[in-house]
């Protein structure tokens, strides 16, 4: 979502990092750079305005004109003060004291409500707790129902009837969760196709009387200043605690993630980054800061990593390797890893530097995500026998493959290259150990521990 506005800002600090020696007018410069930057990303004008001259008090400070690293100075200044933009610390809920913790979901329709609240029943399940949904959108046809589905798949209860009234339905929620002791209770209020008054009624009428512990807004940012105008009419009707910005992964500019806090004082609480139940994420401002100026985002890709790869798995994986025992089913096991971390462009640009590195490299980017599925299209083509020893996949088996997968023998060839090649190395890799492992008793040699 953030490319364009990355690619803009970086240039931009490239070529303040070229200069030897920073001045007012090599800053004010830049500043109307980075200004331009966040207009066409879609950030709202005011919080453009108050940003900048936040930024710019701090840059032409004597501290940076003097500093040995100018550049770096202003970078960071930018850094701080995106994250402030973005909320400072991230925003968590909190349990209620006495449970159940009622969460109420709030939005227009299209916005992402309903499997937002499927999504945070997943979360919340995972976590080990019970959580309860209720389907309080009579409106939209197959909501309820759509809920329901999405419950049954979580093993996650859902409340509500069409029959019913919406107030009715979060009262029978409510009592359903503090007889089986569930927690949380997540209400999916009615949305409508625009904001009216029916609409804010029902919500306040249900915010009165049920008395939710944390009222989360859920908003399409790909709808750029037409959510941040959505959330501050909500704030100002019904009140909200925090928001929910869905469809994060979309190609939108991304200008309202970077306005919807100032301009309603209210934090974003979480992002979704897909349709899936698992594509919801805790909103860390602080890391997308860190990734939109092209520093990396390392502690969400560990975070990924830790829920795409079981520690057992790995460490047989490790072992197979250094046994040289690693067979293409290994290797099926390893990409399905990789895929389940996400997009391969979000994934390495997660790491410090190479977001840089990635910039003009879509094309390439996307062929390596194809290259994923297509190996393992060709492995889920093989015999258990081949995918064991891969030696005996002769030019006949190779045609059979390629057919049964949809792709070319050379494809095939290709992955047979490469696991041959990862074989070769990890073999090499082991020699090189023995041989360090019997010097460390010669005299002189240094300890690999320090």
């Amino acid at each position: 979502m953030f490319d364009a506005l990355s690619t803009r800002l970086q240039s931009v600090f490239d070529k303040l990092g070229g200069h030897g020696r920073l001045t007012e007018d090599n800053i004010q410069a830049a500043l109307r750079e980075v200004r331009v930057a966040l207009l066409e990303a879609d950030v709202n004008f005011k919080v453009v305005r108050s940003f900048i001259e936040r930024v710019k008090t701090k840059a032409v400070g004597q501290d940076v004109l003097t500093s040995l690293t100018p550049g770096h100075q202003v970078v960071k200044i930018v850094h701080d003060e995106l994250v402030g933009l973005l909320g400072g610390s991230g925003h968590r809920l909190a349990t209620a004291p006495h449970p159940p913790t009622v969460i109420m979901l709030m939005g227009l329709q299209g916005s992402g409500k309903t499997t937002t609240a499927a999504k945070l029943a997943r979360m919340y399940a995972k976590q080990g707790q019970h959580p309860l949904l209720a389907a309080a959108d009579i409106y939209r046809p197959a909501a309820i129902d759509q809920l329901k589905t999405l419950g049954a798949q979580l093993n996650v209860p859902v409340v509500g009837d069409a029959s019913m009234k919406p107030l009715e339905i979060c009262r029978k929620a409510r009592e359903e969760a503090a007889t089986r002791g569930l927690t949380p209770l997540i209400l999916d209020t009615a949305g409508r196709l625009h904001i009216d008054e029916a609409m804010l009624d029902e919500v306040k009428a249900i915010k009165a009387e049920i008395k939710p512990h944390h009222v989360l807004l859920v908003v399409d940012a790909m709808t750029g200043q037409d959510a941040v105008t959505v959330a501050e009419k909500f704030n100002t009707a019904v009140g909200i605690d925090a928001l929910v910005l869905t469809k994060m992964d979309g190609d939108a500019r991304g200008g309202a993630a970077l306005s919807v806090r100032e301009v309603t004082g209210r934090p974003i609480a979480f992002v979704g980054v897909g349709e899936k139940t698992d594509a919801l994420e805790p909103f860390h401002p602080d890391r997308l800061a860190s990734r939109i100026l092209g520093m990396g985002d390392v502690l969400s890709l560990v975070e990924k990593a830790q829920e795409a790869v079981d520690q057992k798995t790995a460490e047989e994986m490790v072992r197979k390797l250094r046994e040289n025992a690693f067979t293409l089913e290994d290797f099926r096991q390893q990409l399905k890893q990789v895929r389940q971390m996400g997009p391969l462009d979000q994934v390495l640009g997660m790491i410090p530097g190479l977001g840089k590195m990635m910039k003009g490299g879509a094309a390439e980017l996307a062929g390596e995500q194809k290259d994923l599925d297509r190996f393992d299209a060709i492995i889920n083509s093989m015999t258990p026998a081949e995918r064991t020893h891969p030696e005996v996949i002769n030019g006949s088996r190779r045609q059979r493959i390629a057919r049964g997968s949809g792709t070319s023998v050379s494809d095939v060839n290709r992955l047979l290259k490469q696991h041959a090649q990862l074989k070769k190395m990890m073999k090499q890799l082991k020699g090189m150990e023995g041989k360090l492992g019997r010097m460390k008793g010669l005299p002189g040699f240094p300890s690999l521990r320090g």
